[in-house]
């Protein structure tokens, strides 16, 4: 088991911890509902220092970003970051990802379950690129500081002026006396940073506990996963072995809005544009329930006794009061007048298909 610099913090506050992606995370702290509520109402804080942080540097960086990802890598100025996807030869996602331009190359930030993997991959398809690709997940610290009040939590710990930051930049500087990367990127859909730096458990636990008394004002709340996943949920977000995986495309998965066809190659290029032309079989939507239950990951859709999908993630929504969820649906039952079946435990549950984000 492996625990981040911060996993003191979390024992100390009680949180309810379990093993996720190999390391012992906090769920939640107080309930996942009211740290739900926290960030979509004032401002909450994360530890999600479990994200892999793989850098790629060298004369060939770009070349090599390109390669591996289906955006298009070209478009990033230094200080700007983009939100991409990386594909098999097949056209199955192999994760999806952030990257991050500086001037000397670019950093990926994977999915945790995924990095070893997501590494292994990248490694194999270097080939004859002049490129290093240097993993420093151990080494980061990644605090996440997400809700309406966040940038009035963080202004007075950072070294420059955090309003200057747009929706998917970032800039070097210092929290308290730390070298920091300050982006302005999320899981929530609401306003928010992301805080990678390199520190000791102490000064990892020194700025956390900085931020948590600047945001007392706030009523900030410590957040788990539970409610990262809820938040995410509700914006319609995807998450990697729920809502895509190596047997999913971008395509089908409502990613083709970052799946650049105009770039001159990347991995996978080929087979997706058969798909894109042939037209794909299903689609990622989302859904509502019309009667009393939770949707799950599994759940097989019916209409009319026929299978027509299944569930990939499910949730009552804490601001909406009610169930929701995202599925694959047969391309050719995508209907919004038609009142389809969830099969949760062997009860049929009545849905109905409602657009996305759900908020």
């Amino acid at each position: 088991m492996r625990f981040t610099k911060l996993h003191s913090i979390h024992k100390q506050l009680n949180a309810k911890i379990v093993e996720f992606a190999g390391f012992e995370m906090p769920v939640y702290y107080t309930s996942i509902v009211e740290e739900h509520l926290a960030v979509r109402n004032s401002v909450g804080i994360f530890d999600v220092s479990h994200m892999g942080e793989i850098f790629i540097k060298g004369k060939d960086a770009l070349d090599f970003v390109q390669k591996i990802t289906i955006n298009d890598a070209s478009k990033l100025k230094s200080g700007k970051a983009q939100y991409s996807a990386m594909c098999y030869e097949n056209g199955g996602i192999v994760d999806d990802l952030l990257v991050y331009r500086f001037d000397d190359g670019f950093m990926l930030v994977v999915n945790a379950a995924n990095k070893d993997k997501d590494f292994e991959w990248m490694m194999k398809n270097v080939n004859k690129l002049q490129v290093e690709v240097i993993d420093k997940s151990d080494e980061i610290t990644l605090i996440a500081v997400q809700g309406p009040k966040s940038t009035e939590t963080l202004k007075p710990l950072i070294d420059f002026d955090i309003n200057e930051l747009k929706y998917y930049s970032f800039k070097e500087g210092k929290i308290l006396d730390t070298n920091a990367i300050i982006s302005r990127t999320g899981y929530t859909g609401e306003l928010g940073y992301e805080i990678y730096f390199e520190s000791n458990e102490d000064t990892a636990v020194k700025i956390w506990n900085a931020i948590l008394e600047n945001g007392k004002q706030f009523e900030i709340k410590c957040c788990g996963l539970g409610a990262r996943d809820s938040l995410r949920l509700e914006m319609g977000f995807c998450l990697y072995g729920n809502d895509i995986d190596e047997n999913t495309n971008p395509l089908e998965a409502g990613l083709g809005w970052i799946t650049k066809f105009d770039k001159d190659f990347f991995i996978g290029k080929e087979v997706l544009l058969k798909i894109k032309d042939e037209g794909i079989k299903r689609q990622l939507r989302g859904f509502e329930l019309i009667e009393r239950g939770i949707p799950r990951n599994g759940n097989l859709i019916f209409y009319n006794d026929k299978q027509i999908g299944f569930v990939t993630s499910g949730t009552q929504s804490p601001v909406l009061n009610k169930p929701i969820g995202l599925g694959y649906f047969d391309i050719n039952f995508i209907n919004h007048e038609n009142i389809f079946e969830i099969d949760n435990r062997g009860k049929r549950l009545k849905a109905k298909l409602t657009k996305v984000p759900f908020i």
